[in-house]
């Protein structure tokens, strides 16, 4: 038998699609606003609580696997620890102590994991290993990371946005720095969820292209410039990230191209009085941001942290939670 014929059909699994979540782009703006709506409800039915189970907990009897060939803090813990406050079970997995450091096959592992999970985060160097797993499983795969996107955490900060400011539809958000990962999935979320998004970038770190162009296809208002002032002038949120991601080279030469895109007081008095600043973090002070912005009173870096638990607890019961996954987001009734 071929192996396409002992391929399982794309996207199915007992005659239903398989809830992939891999780049922000592959889902409708209507479900990522209900995903992101479901885990803020969850989050205000548990908060305040003095041990946060979900008190229905509505994914008991289902596992998740978390792959990671990353290092991860925020990633980790809020998929492992969101599934066990749901109910659910969690195996976190290095690639490096399972049979796919011996070359076992992404096939393979796909189909076995398939049969002892019921969905699979994976943080990953490389984005094509996440698309074939994902080609190969007959289980939701979530994307935790690729050097590609960083869908889960985008998630988190339109979250955190509306917690704070109300509706994220219409503002102006700027980016200043590298043309990153989480820059793609900003890109993304910008046209999904209806806000303006202004990128400032180095020449040699624009962001990719082709997500540009999708993005702008589907209607976004997104501009890509080279001064971080005119990215950041009357913005609703700045953002930035790390001048050194894991899958890049540290050197003299691209942090001096970095260097005039620091945020800094300067920068974010260009914004509304009212603006946000926000870090996926880890954070470099003195580098992509200074101290006075990171700790000052826009920040809210910690808030969009815990927001990562949250909005991927929304994830989980999209993924897992079947066709009433929203009942997960209703107070149940007292006996």
């Amino acid at each position: 038998m071929s192996a396409a014929a002992k391929r399982p059909s794309a996207g199915t699994r007992a005659g239903e699609p398989i809830r992939h979540f891999l780049e922000m782009r592959d889902i409708d703006a209507r479900t990522l606003r209900e995903i992101i709506d479901v885990g803020a409800a969850v989050k205000r039915m548990q908060h305040g609580r003095a041990h946060p189970l979900h008190p229905a907990r509505p994914l008991a009897g289902r596992a998740l696997g978390v792959m990671l060939s990353k290092p991860s803090t925020r990633t980790r813990l809020s998929f492992e620890i969101g599934m066990k406050q749901l109910g659910g079970e969690v195996a976190v997995l290095s690639p490096g102590e399972m049979q796919l450091g011996r070359g076992e096959s992404l096939a393979d592992t796909a189909r076995v994991l398939s049969r002892f999970l019921d969905a699979l985060v994976i943080r990953t160097g490389d984005a094509a290993q996440m698309s074939e797993l994902a080609r190969w499983s007959t289980i939701p795969v979530i994307n935790g990371l690729t050097p590609r996107s960083h869908p889960v955490q985008i998630l988190a900060d339109v979250m955190t946005y509306e917690q704070h400011r109300g509706p994220v539809a219409g503002t102006r958000w700027a980016w200043a720095g590298d043309g990153n990962n989480v820059a793609a999935s900003l890109i993304e979320a910008a046209a999904r969820f209806g806000f303006a998004l202004t990128l400032a970038t180095p020449e040699s770190m624009t962001p990719d292209p082709q997500v540009l162009a999708w993005a702008r296809a589907q209607g976004a208002d997104i501009e890509v410039v080279r001064d971080p002032k005119r990215a950041v002038t009357d913005a609703d949120c700045v953002v930035t990230d790390t001048w050194t991601s894991m899958s890049d080279q540290e050197s003299e030469a691209r942090l001096d191209a970095l260097r005039p895109y620091q945020v800094n007081a300067a920068l974010m008095r260009l914004a509304r009085p009212d603006a946000l600043f926000m870090h996926c973090l880890p954070a470099h002070i003195g580098e992509e941001v200074t101290e006075d912005v990171f700790e000052g009173p826009a920040s809210v870096v910690f808030d969009e942290a815990e927001n990562r638990l949250h909005a991927q607890k929304g994830l989980l019961l999209w993924a897992l939670g079947g066709e009433d996954w929203k009942a997960a987001a209703r107070e149940p009734r007292q006996g």
